[in-house]
C-alpha cells in the first residue's frame, strides 16, 4: 500500500482512454505528475498513444516503467451487447492489472460505475438510465447489483481488482463513477427525460471539477485498505450513491450539486415569469 512517501514520490501515472470526457478531466487532476497518455485511437487536440487494451502485449509495454494507472479505457455505452463490451472491459481489464503486477506498478485506479450497483433503483430493467420514486441508498460495501452487460463487466473488473488486491498487495482503488456533464449539459440531459430520467441524473450527476478532485483522490491518496471502493458522485442532495465512504477514506471534498444549478434555473425562470 501506498504509504506517504511513496504517494509524494509518486510522478509516472499512466492514464488509458485518455481522450475521453472522464479522460480529460484526469489530465487536468493530475497535471502534477508525469503523465503517459494512452486512448483507443489519435486525438486531434490531444497527444497520446493509441492502444488497444485487448492486445496484452501492448499493455504490458505500455505500463512499464509507471507507478500508477488510472484505466478508464472501456466501451462506455450501457446499452451495449456482450460482444461489443466484453473484449475492452474484460480481457482489457485483465491486461491491465496482470502488466500492473508484471512491472511492480503502486496503484491500479479502475473506473468503474454506477451501473455496477443500480438495477434496484432503475424504474425498469430495460431502462438503466432511471430511478424509481424511492430508490434505497447504496453503500460501497453492499452486494453488486449490474443493471446491463456493461454493469456485469463493471463488476468484473471490481472483482479483478479484488483479487489482485488481496493475492499481490496491489493498492486498488475501484471508483463508481457517475453521469459527467458540464452544467449546460446536465440541464440538457434533464429538458429532455421524463420525471425517472430526471431523478437519475439529479442522482447521479458528477461535475468537471467533482471529477478532476474524485480522481486526483483515488490517484494520490494514502489508502485505509485496499481494495478500497468509492462513489464518483457530486454532492447531489437527491443522490443514493453514498458518498461518505468516498469522503472519508479518501478525504474527497466534492462542491457541486445537480439540485442546486437545475432548481436555480428553475427559480430564476420563476421570477422572470411573474416579474
Amino acid at each position: 500500500m501506498l504509504s506517504d512517501e511513496v504517494r509524494s514520490s509518486v510522478t509516472n501515472i499512466a492514464i488509458t482512454g485518455a481522450s475521453g470526457s472522464v479522460g480529460r478531466e484526469a489530465i487536468d487532476a493530475l497535471s502534477e505528475a508525469e503523465l503517459t497518455l494512452f486512448s483507443h485511437s489519435e486525438s486531434e487536440d490531444l497527444e497520446t498513444t493509441p492502444i488497444e487494451v485487448t492486445d496484452r502485449e501492448a499493455v504490458f509495454d505500455a505500463l512499464e516503467g509507471q507507478d500508477v494507472v488510472v484505466h478508464l479505457a472501456a466501451n462506455p455505452d450501457p446499452r451495449a451487447a456482450w460482444d461489443e463490451v466484453s473484449g475492452p472491459n474484460v480481457e482489457g481489464v485483465y491486461n491491465v492489472f496482470a502488466a500492473a503486477v508484471e512491472h511492480d506498478l503502486e496503484r491500479v485506479v479502475f473506473a468503474s460505475s454506477n451501473h455496477a450497483a443500480n438495477m434496484g433503483n432503475t424504474v425498469s430493467p430495460t431502462r438503466p438510465e432511471s430511478t424509481n420514486g424511492q430508490p434505497e441508498v447504496v453503500r460501497p460495501t453492499d452486494e453488486p447489483d449490474p443493471d446491463t452487460y456493461y454493469g456485469v463487466t463493471k463488476v468484473f473488473g471490481e472483482a479483478m481488482g479484488q483479487y489482485y488486491a488481496n493475492r499481490h498487495g496491489l493498492d486498488v482503488v475501484t471508483l463508481r463513477i457517475g453521469w459527467l456533464l458540464t452544467r449546460d449539459e446536465l440541464r440538457e440531459a434533464v429538458a429532455n427525460r421524463d420525471g425517472a430520467g430526471e431523478r437519475y441524473a439529479r442522482a447521479m450527476w458528477l461535475s468537471p471539477g467533482d471529477c478532476q478532485r474524485v480522481i486526483h483522490a483515488a490517484a494520490m491518496r494514502t489508502l485505509p485498505e485496499t481494495p478500497l471502493t468509492a462513489h464518483g458522485i457530486s454532492d447531489n442532495s437527491e443522490r443514493f450513491l453514498s458518498l461518505s465512504e468516498t469522503m472519508l477514506d479518501l478525504e474527497y471534498r466534492p462542491q457541486d450539486d445537480a439540485a442546486a444549478v437545475l432548481d436555480d434555473d428553475e427559480a430564476s425562470r420563476d421570477g422572470l415569469e411573474t416579474a
